[in-house]
Parts: structure tokens; sequence; C-alpha cells
């Protein structure tokens, strides 16, 4: 009995992994220049004009922001069932933990981009404004400064988002979607073994302490950096 449990521990495991894995990837992929772009095209931002033009921003910023706003506000079990027939386009099942890919992401990129929206407003625009009369491009502004400087913040909010995730990973096992909320359903809920559930609340627990605290080492590690960094500018601007 035992080893039965532990295998099914295991497997169930290794799909909230996978399912967690491949959809934080997705959300950084997506979610962290949508939330570049969200800032980028506030008025007086360096992505004002677009494309040359001011209304094109404002479209543009009005659009990303009510999507954002949307897609944070629509409860995740409602969002999985309305996302059932793209699942199937995208992956050709909407059961099984690829499948919970889809939902999974579609309700982190939201959260993640208003998180990396935060962490950028929160640096100092006189860094903007230096790089700027340097002659940095609009690229060179995200890649050089505003990245590197908001990238504590992002990652503290990268771990909130990854906690997120998880919690819904658990969610997607009510249809069939795999790992652990399916190990808690199926044993836990429908064969009445306190076991399951208690086993799969601690597997939970620690894989989010494990996290959250790499991303705290990684957030302070990156803080000191940024803050080295500037002092030794500053140091170069004086000595010049």
């Amino acid at each position: 009995m035992n080893q039965q449990l532990f295998d099914i521990l295991l497997k169930a495991t290794g799909e909230t992994l996978y399912m967690v894995g491949v959809a934080l990837a997705v959300t950084i992929i997506v979610g962290l220049p949508l939330g570049v772009i969200l800032v980028g095209t506030e008025q007086g931002r360096f992505l004002e004009k677009p494309f040359g033009s001011r209304t094109a921003g404002v479209v543009i910023n009005k659009t990303l922001d009510f999507i954002v706003n949307f897609g944070r506000s629509v409860p995740f079990i409602i969002l999985m069932v309305a996302l059932i027939p793209f699942t199937r386009l995208i992956v050709g099942t909407f059961i099984g933990s690829t499948a919970a890919i889809v939902p999974l992401s579609a309700v982190a990129i939201p959260f993640f981009a208003r998180m990396v929206e935060i962490a950028i407003k929160e640096v100092d625009p006189g860094l903007l404004e230096v790089a700027s009369s340097l002659g940095a491009s609009r690229w060179q502004l995200v890649i050089k400064v505003l990245l590197p400087e908001a990238a504590p913040s992002a990652l503290l909010g990268l771990s909130t988002t990854v906690t997120s995730i998880i919690n819904f990973s658990a969610m997607v096992g009510t249809v069939a979607g795999g790992g652990l909320g399916d190990v808690a359903i199926r044993y836990g809920y429908q064969q009445y073994s306190w076991i399951h559930i208690v086993a799969v609340v601690l597997i939970i627990f620690a894989i989010v302490m494990v996290l959250q605290s790499l991303a705290a080492w990684g957030a302070r590690r990156l803080a000191r950096r940024s803050s080295s960094s500037r002092r030794r500018r500053t140091e170069i601007s004086g000595a010049l």
C-alpha cells in the first residue's frame, strides 16, 4: 500500500511540475513583453507613439489593459470550460496534463503582465532620462535599463505568479487534468482517503516553499547587483 501510494504521488508530482513548468515558461515569454508594452504605451512613455501616432499608442494601451483586466477577473473554473474548444484546437484534446497548460497559461499571463507593469513603474525615471540623453534607442532602454532595474521586483512577482499556477494546477484535477489535484479528487474525495489528501497538501506546500525561497534569494542577489551598478555609474559620472 505504501509503495502504491508513493508511485501514485510520484507520478502526480511529475505531472504537476510538468504543467507548472511549461505554463510558467509560456507566461514569462508572453507576459514579460506584454507588461513592458502596457507601461511603454502610456502617455509620456517611451512607446507613446509606436507607429508614429499617439492614437495608436492609446488604442494599444487601452486594448491590452482591457484584456489583462478581463483575464484576471474571470474565475479559473469558468475559464477552463470556456477554453475547451481552443485547447482542443491547440493540443488535440482537453483532457490531460498537456491540455491543462493552455488554461493555466491563460490565467497566469495577465497576472504576471500586471506584476511586470508594477515593477517597471518603480524604476527611477531619471535613469531613463539619462539613457535617452546618451542616445539610447527604445530597445536599449528596455534591455539595458528597464528590465535590469525592474528584475528584483519582477522576480518576486513571478514567485507569486507561480504560486497561483500551482494552486490552479490542482483545480484541473476536477476535469481529468492529471497531477496532484487529480489524486486529491480521485482518491481523497471519491474514495475518502485522508492520507492522499494530506500527502497532496504537503507536497504542494513543499513545492511552493522551495520556489518562493529561490525567487526571494534571486531577487536579493539581483537587487544587490543593481545597487552596485548604480553606485559605480554614480562614481564614474562624478569623476567625469
